[in-house]
């Protein structure tokens, strides 16, 4: 195998090159020493993000290296929320959006209706091992993960990118495709650092074939190397300033017409107080969060459809947080939809008066179903 890796080496070399202002490249024996890393310890919002590697199959616990890392990164300081569309493993927190059997245009597809409800300000990528071991359009596997790095990188411009390398296998397939894909990564990160983007290349080579619970999958020796190698990366970018805290989960809902906002009428909390469009002023009023039991809250109270309606013309308001569905919010198409009936978060006739009921309607994507999305708290 050495004579497949002789290429990525140089690369990597390069990538390293590059000096201190656009870290490159992290291995488990790059991070900084502990005192570096306490004082620097930004909070995370860490999306992991990839496929079944990345949910935890091989795993006895289903943790995948989210475990491992999730424990180190705690220990070295950092408020830690995982964040993603699903839940797998023993650990407290399992959040995280990998997906069994998925390729990179599968990740794609969803990729930003994930990042825009989350809002990480890392994510951890492993992605291409379904590509390469089904032969799936080869020649373009490598520009398929570039164009899935560019999506990640303008869903959430903020956020440090970490791209692991594809890791070993005992696949003939996969192993026949995998060295010269991984060659192209550092190419691939050096023209995103060029671009002023946080995307760091995190090499997955210490893991051997006796890391492996089968041809395709770590076991937990090989889930804590690689969460080694994704906690180097994360050290180095946050010790070159790249980590930013995660954004503010509650805030403003900004309609698609200018200047509008999702507001409670008059700023009172009482049950059946309509929500309404009104001019965007930061108040109470009008400062909502978005749950993980998908609920979207202000004043304490919870967005609602009222008397548990599915029609159109349903009226919205606030009420107790009681878990029905029709207090249920979900993102789409740009905007927030209740899914048991199917229907949008609508401004009436596209009303841009102050005080205007807001309803249920069918989803049609007109600018007056349109609303910025809140991180999932």
């Amino acid at each position: 195998m050495k004579k497949y890796w002789a290429p990525l080496a140089a690369a990597l070399t390069a990538t390293l090159g590059m000096g201190a202002a656009w870290p490159g490249a992290a291995t488990a024996a790059e991070a900084p020493p502990p005192a570096t890393r306490a004082a620097a310890a930004t909070p995370l919002r860490l999306m992991p993000l990839g496929d079944s590697i990345t949910w935890g199959v091989g795993s006895p616990s289903g943790n995948s290296y989210r475990g491992f890392l999730g424990n180190k990164l705690t220990a070295e300081g950092h408020t830690l929320d995982f964040v993603g569309s699903g839940r797998n493993g023993t650990m407290s927190d399992p959040d995280n959006e990998g997906h069994s059997g998925w390729r990179i245009d599968q990740i794609a597809g969803i990729a930003d209706s994930v990042l825009a409800r989350y809002r990480p300000n890392v994510v951890t990528l492993e992605i291409g091992t379904n590509d390469l071991n089904g032969n799936y359009q080869i020649p373009t596997a490598a520009d398929r993960l570039h164009a899935l790095i560019d999506q990640i990188t303008r869903a959430v411009p903020d956020a440090t990118v970490l791209v692991g390398t594809v890791i070993i296998s005992t696949s003939g397939s996969e192993e026949a495709n995998r060295p010269a894909f991984n060659a192209k990564l550092p190419g691939i990160v050096q023209a995103e650092q060029a671009a002023g983007k946080h995307v760091r290349l995190v090499d997955m080579s210490a893991l051997t074939a006796a890391d492996l619970s089968d041809s395709l999958h770590p076991n937990d020796s090989g889930f804590g190397k690689m969460a080694d190698a994704f906690n180097a990366g994360i050290q180095a970018a946050d010790a070159a300033g790249w980590i930013k805290p995660p954004d503010s989960t509650s805030g403003q809902v900004r309609s698609g017409i200018a200047g509008k906002c999702l507001g409670v009428s008059g700023g009172n909390s009482a049950n059946g107080t309509a929500v309404e469009i009104r001019s965007c002023d930061g108040s109470a009023a009008r400062t909502w969060s978005a749950r993980s039991d998908g609920t979207l809250r202000a004043l304490g109270k919870c967005l609602d459809a009222a008397g548990r309606g599915t029609a159109n013309g349903t009226k919205i308001a606030i009420w107790d947080c009681n878990g029905g569905t029709n207090q249920q919010w979900q993102p789409y198409n740009g905007g927030y939809r209740n899914p048991v009936s199917g229907r949008c978060l609508d401004d009436p006739n596209a009303s841009t008066a102050d005080g205007t009921q807001l309803v249920l309607w069918d989803c049609n994507g007109g600018t007056n179903q349109q609303w910025t999305a809140l991180p999932v708290s």
